[in-house]
């Protein structure tokens, strides 16, 4: 597609644990976008930001920010009041989407899987399990598996879990504690309104967390995964649903986890992230370059869905 020439922000950086990650994110849409004879101005993010982009008055801000606040709503509302047009989703959804109880509420009510489990004060568990072990604890509304722990009956964190080990509890006063799902990572992109299809993630050790996504050799990516045709259609459609559902705009990235020894029982929608990674990592631009979008054609799809949904809302 050919996009004509733009003055565009790329927001990224920021003070969230993912900061790094967004970095990598937006320098790279910025080098495309140069590229493709666009004007970039690039933005690290501040408490200034604002005025930053009010001085710069761009056409278009791509938001390569991952992580809060440029994920959770709060960059969306301040773009809002700013009559800025800006990429990926709005207000409304990513308040809902960074936040696992109220994508839960908005998912599960309409069909959609998702691990049963319960928001716990972070005290409660130094007292006693909240689930029968095994079981998950992670932030409530934190992207890229941050301070995501798996406590089994051997784990190392105590019986009770012990203040004292290293884990999310010793950052978030309020965890998201779910049952462990044995099984298989999957993820399926959604770009344009389409699922583009679905990828298997095997770290090499452990499990998926932020290490192994954002650390090169220490995941392998099967695309396309090697996986049964009727599971792999259930995820391209939970995936579009998910994105539908939660109002996504731009791209979205759905998350599974599959057991695969229950069949399409044991598949889990675990969440959907509004502003996939864009690094030489990410999942995103792997799925688009299988289908033959490469990285700069992926970027702009992206910026035209934005300026299309401005037209359209005005």
């Amino acid at each position: 597609m050919t996009l004509p020439k733009l003055h565009i922000a790329v927001l990224m950086g920021g003070w969230s644990n993912e900061r790094p990650v967004s970095l990598m994110s937006g320098e790279g849409v910025a080098k495309a976008l140069e590229e493709r004879g666009h004007r970039v101005t690039r933005i690290d993010m501040d408490r200034n930001v604002a005025q930053k982009l009010a001085e710069t008055a761009p056409d278009v801000v791509f938001n390569a920010l991952h992580g809060t606040p440029g994920e959770d709503g709060t960059v969306q509302g301040m773009m809002d009041l700013m009559g800025l047009t800006y990429t990926h989703s709005g207000l409304a959804t990513s308040v809902i989407a960074i936040d696992k109880e109220l994508t839960k509420q908005a998912l599960v009510p309409h069909g959609i899987p998702m691990p049963g489990g319960r928001i716990v004060d972070t005290v409660e568990i130094h007292e006693k399990d909240p689930l029968e072990r095994p079981y998950v604890l992670k932030p409530v509304n934190e992207g890229s598996s941050v301070g995501v722990a798996i406590v089994t009956k051997d784990s190392n964190y105590g019986n009770p879990i012990s203040a004292e080990a290293k884990g999310p509890w010793q950052e978030f006063d309020r965890l998201l504690a779910e049952p462990y799902i044995r099984g298989r990572e999957l993820t399926t992109a959604v770009l344009g309104g389409k699922a583009l299809m679905v990828t298997e993630l095997k770290p090499k050790s452990g499990f998926y967390d932020f290490d192994a996504k954002y650390t090169e050799g220490m995941t392998e990516h099967v695309c396309p995964a090697e996986i049964p045709e009727e599971v792999e259609k259930a995820c391209l459609d939970l995936a579009l649903r998910c994105h539908q559902l939660l109002g996504c705009k731009g791209c979205s990235r759905t998350d599974f986890r599959w057991d695969d020894e229950r069949g399409l029982e044991g598949l889990f929608v675990l969440e959907t992230n509004t502003q996939p990674g864009m690094t030489p990592l990410s999942l995103v631009p792997e799925q688009a370059k299988h289908l033959g979008i490469d990285y700069g054609e992926l970027v702009e799809i992206i910026i035209a869905d934005a300026l299309a949904a401005k037209k359209g809302a005005a």
